[in-house]
């Protein structure tokens, strides 16, 4: 064991990659330049230089312990990348899973990065039960090629000290009977995906590395934000700050030629305690799997003293902290795989765009909270919606009513209901815990809860500089009355396409719809959040009304009780007038954003006939989504067949300055065209180009972010679940236009 070894730094004598990679943009990668892996119950961002610059643990809203993302110079990052700067880059996922590959090819050779979480394969013999790891494994398939692996830590959105210590001991030779059974049944599939990895080697050799770096934070004293959430489970996975450790495993190639990792204590410019690095160089075969995880120690230490007794340790560490060996890795990896491919392969769309309609599922699914069946909206916070001093930057780790019922809806539509029932069991939760008057809270955190302070983190300079990064979301008290009607359409899918409603679920959508009755004419904050004035906002409007038809058709189609029908049919009836008379505007021949900006344009009208509001042919909605079709300076939202939510510089939204398109309303673009084609079959082209277009700026993944700038960089949080679901949705929806235009 040692501890205080001198500080070194990997030699410098060629310019980095990741240094290269950054130059252009202020010493950050773009966003577009990120994948994803995760859990299904936090997340990680790994940019195409092999650097993992973003990641809360243990849980999607836990303080992050990565966040280079938002400053690079405290944020702290995880990161392998070839010495050499003139590799070429490639990024993708492993076919139909979330296994991250990262390949750098050179005239010397080509090396890969495989990044992934374990989920548990379905029905595995060896390994049920999901072990919350950070996997990382380095290979070079041909030639030779030199790596620098960097682990900063920077706890407590880098707000926490910490210790490393690095434990020696004597490496153990790995090849018990339990890996030789799970080799044999791992062999097939890593034949056919891995096939430069030759697993029947009879000389090859693999060894635990004698290494353990262990990172250990000291706990400090909030007195703000989640260290104030009276529900438990929140306050202790927001202030999640535990020690974590760094192990290795060596695979040597054909012959026994071993490569040598040695982790070297370093400090780091702006860090708060001092991380590992480790130059290391491997030749075709040979291969190097990092494992990051909290330690057991620290999780024993914390059991309850009822639950620390000699069985539950033992128990414990049978399930998370089990003899780690090559061979045992790469039958999580192999199981991880195999969940991923099950999982996809139930998802029944079949259409022209196939392949971005099984990312956005698969990304979805990623941004699903395993243990509540609650959705994330984004895994980041604070990303910015406009490069300076805008101040446009959100925490979107929480579960929003709106964006919930929309995935709901995606994944059904996808024949993906199990996802579906998952949520309704989320919807039963936070229906119990309805506010004083009767109403929901418009966003929960992903155990239910209802507390999310906003607190500014001045020490973090922000993505390129821009301030400042929150944490937690002052939006959450806001009344926004269309999540009633997102809601309800929703369960009414739910009742049509996976299960019938119980009478218990019943009543919960009944006391919903008797609320949107008795407050649908009160003014609200609307979909995009702002943060300026009360409105009676057009898409508000919709939504109530949608609300309250869902309820009366699911009155129809089950017959269930309903002593105010009456009274929901009067005010639906009286929402829909209220719309075509106040929301319309005769002069201009557009609905306008709400009842008072009567010469607002708002993109959020889109949805009308998406919704069954109105019918994509209607006259007045075809004017309005002809308008908002011209340019800005022509009084439109659109340019470059990209769409702007609203005029942020004439909208009184409570903020400065501009913001880029919004991705989600060009998918919304695209899907009512294919609606209003139904009159005029042009239209229909016009939205299969459309939605080509957007697809073109997702990124090398096929993730999309929040916004798109006049450069076609992304902008806002990422990946963002909103942008999937509208991509899925308009595929889906374009897909049965054009099947009806077939002869």
């Amino acid at each position: 064991m040692s501890g205080g070894c001198p500080n070194t730094s990997p030699p410098s004598d060629e310019k980095r990659l990741t240094e290269a990679m950054r130059k252009q943009h202020d010493g950050y990668l773009s966003i577009d330049q990120y994948g994803l892996i995760g859990n299904l119950h936090t997340a990680a961002m790994v940019g195409m230089d092999g650097s993992i610059d973003f990641l809360c643990w243990p849980e999607f809203d836990s303080p992050s312990v990565f966040c280079r993302l938002l400053d690079k110079t405290r944020g702290g990052h995880f990161s392998i990348t070839p010495t050499n700067s003139s590799v070429t880059c490639k990024q993708q996922y492993m076919p139909f899973s979330n296994v991250l590959t990262t390949k750098f090819l050179s005239e010397d050779g080509v090396g890969t990065v495989t990044d992934f979480m374990h989920r548990p394969r379905p029905k595995s013999r060896y390994h049920r039960h999901m072990l919350p790891w950070l996997m990382r494994s380095v290979e070079v398939i041909r030639g030779e090629l030199t790596f620098d692996m960097e682990c900063f830590p920077a706890f407590d959105y880098a707000r926490a000290k910490h210790s490393l210590e690095i434990q020696d001991k004597h490496s153990v030779e790995v090849d018990h009977p339990e890996g030789n059974r799970v080799l044999e049944a791992a062999n097939s599939i890593f034949q056919s995906v891995f096939i430069h990895w030759d697993l029947s080697e009879a000389n090859s050799e693999s060894f635990v590395g004698p290494q353990r770096a262990i990172f250990t934070p000291e706990r400090l004293e909030h007195h703000d934000g989640p260290a104030n959430s009276s529900n438990d489970a929140d306050r202790e996975a927001q202030t999640a700050v535990d020690p974590m450790d760094l192990r290795y495993i060596i695979g040597c190639a054909g012959g026994g030629s071993c490569p040598f990792v040695k982790f070297i204590p370093t400090d780091h410019a702006g860090g708060l305690g001092q991380g590992v690095t480790s130059r290391f160089t491997l030749q075709e075969g040979q291969r190097v799997f990092f494992i990051m995880r909290t330690t057991p120690e620290s999780v024993i230490d914390g059991m309850r003293a009822e639950q620390r007794t000699a069985a539950e340790i033992d128990t414990y560490r049978l399930k998370y902290d089990p003899l780690v060996s090559l061979r045992m890795v790469e039958t999580l990896l192999e199981d991880t795989l195999m969940y991923w491919l099950t999982w996809i392969r139930t998802c029944s769309y079949s259409g022209r765009w196939l392949e971005n309609v099984e990312r956005s599922a698969l990304i979805l699914k990623m941004l699903t909270y395993e243990p509540t069946g609650a959705v994330v909206a984004a895994v980041t916070f604070s990303l910015p919606e406009a490069i300076g001093n805008a101040g446009r930057n959100w925490d979107y780790r929480f579960t929003w009513v709106r964006d919930s019922a929309f995935t709901m809806y995606a994944f059904m539509r996808l024949g993906l209901n199990r996802e579906a029932q998952d949520y309704m069991a989320f919807v039963r939760m936070v229906c119990g815990r309805k506010n004083a008057d009767g109403g929901l809270q418009i966003m929960y955190t992903l155990r239910g809860g209802r507390e999310m302070d906003e607190l500014v983190l001045p020490h973090l300079e922000g993505y390129r500089g821009c301030a400042p990064v929150r944490i937690g979301n002052g939006a959450a008290d806001h009344v926004q009355l269309d999540i009633y009607g997102e809601l309800l359409d929703a369960v009414y899918l739910y009742n049509k396409f996976s299960n019938p409603l119980s009478y218990d679920e019943w009543v919960d959508v009944r006391a919903l719809v008797d609320y949107v009755c008795d407050n649908y004419d009160q003014p609200d904050m609307g979909i995009w959040e702002v943060r300026g004035m009360r409105q009676n906002f057009t898409y508000s409007k919709v939504q109530c009304w949608v609300a309250i038809d869902r309820g009366l058709r699911l009155v129809d189609k089950r017959d269930f009780a309903c002593a105010n029908i009456a009274k929901w049919r009067r005010t639906r009836d009286t929402i829909y007038e209220q719309v075509m008379e106040r929301s319309w505007n005769k002069e201009l021949q557009m609905f306008t954003q709400s009842f008072e900006s009567t010469e607002m344009l708002d993109a959020a009208v889109l949805a009308m006939p998406l919704v069954f509001f109105c019918d994509g042919t209607d006259p007045r909605f075809v004017s309005t989504m002809r308008r908002i079709m011209l340019p800005p300076h022509k009084g439109g939202l659109t340019a470059n067949n990209l769409v702007f939510r609203y005029n942020a510089v004439e909208t009184d939204d409570g903020l400065s300055g501009e913001e880029g398109t919004f991705s989600l309303c060009t998918f919304w673009l695209a899907e009512a065209l294919s609606r209003a084609s139904k009159a005029d079959i042009t239209l229909l082209y016009k939205s299969q180009v459309i939605i080509d277009e957007m697809i073109m700026y997702g990124n090398h993944l096929g993730i999309f972010s929040e916004e798109i700038d006049k450069a076609g960089k992304h902008l806002g949080n990422f990946p963002q679940a909103f942008t999937h679901i509208a991509l899925i949705s308009a595929a889906f929806n374009i897909d049965r236009a054009l099947k009806r235009t077939l002869p």
